[in-house]
């Protein structure tokens, strides 16, 4: 169960709350999993396990991890390594863009939302948007703060389980570790579709995704998200000037 702050809780209650929320999170299992596996592939490509911790804490992505250690593995050059990180990571632009305003005030100093917006990811964006709105606004950026240092440091220490099991772990294992990040996300967003556009969006993705896959369009899970929310979008307005 997750653990929301006391309503006068100070910065430091707020924030040991959304860390303790992190640690009793379905997502807190999906990151370990996941970041045995990334541990084994950095492992595997003979990067060190502090290298690892540093770009767990830099990128802090699961996928644009995966990129960064296989291109830098395979001699990619670092002009090509960071357009594919670049563009792996436009996808937690707008999750930040959701957030952030249930977090200020016009009060809220710019800087304060420098952390937050690193940490949006997409186990601290599902959790945020569930927890966020039952607490008083002044807490939201401490809490936030705890959730992603939860989060965090079960991913950190799963990295260092899964690099120093790497000789032990079979690949296959470590492939499905991996994709435990994708299929939490599908699973959170179907479950927290409220609006016909949202859920429209969501099985437009689930169609297209595979035909440009199959079609091995470049760049396709860019183009899904832009065909599939645009449709969806489209549909929307549509609706609604018929009524």
């Amino acid at each position: 169960m997750s653990t929301l702050p006391a309503p006068d809780a100070s910065a430091a209650g707020a924030f040991l709350a959304g860390a303790k929320s992190a640690w009793t999170s379905v997502f807190v299992y999906v990151l370990f999993g996941t970041y045995i596996g990334i541990g084994a592939l950095a492992h595997d490509f003979g990067f060190s396990v502090w290298w690892l911790t540093i770009s767990t804490v830099v990128v802090w992505a699961a996928p644009a991890q995966v990129i960064l250690i296989s291109l830098l593995g395979t001699g990619s050059s670092l002009v090509e390594i960071a357009i594919a990180v670049s563009l792996s990571g436009i996808r937690l632009f707008p999750m930040a863009v959701a957030l952030l305003p249930l977090m200020r005030t016009p009060q809220t100093p710019q800087w304060h939302l420098a952390l937050p917006a690193h940490f949006t990811a997409i186990s601290m964006w599902v959790e945020s948007l569930r927890l966020l709105p039952q607490m008083p606004i002044g807490q939201r950026v401490a809490f936030c703060n705890g959730l992603s240092f939860g989060f965090m440091s079960s991913a950190i220490t799963a990295g260092f389980l899964g690099f120093y099991l790497a000789a032990g772990l079979p690949m296959l294992l470590a492939a499905a570790l991996l994709f435990l990040t994708p299929m939490s996300f599908l699973i959170s967003v179907a479950r927290n579709s409220r609006a016909m556009i949202e859920r429209l969006a969501f099985g437009l993705g689930l169609v297209v995704a595979p035909v440009l896959a199959l079609a091995q369009v470049g760049l396709d899970l860019m183009w899904t998200g832009i065909l599939g929310g645009t449709l969806a979008y489209a549909v929307h307005r549509l609706r609604e000037a018929l009524r």
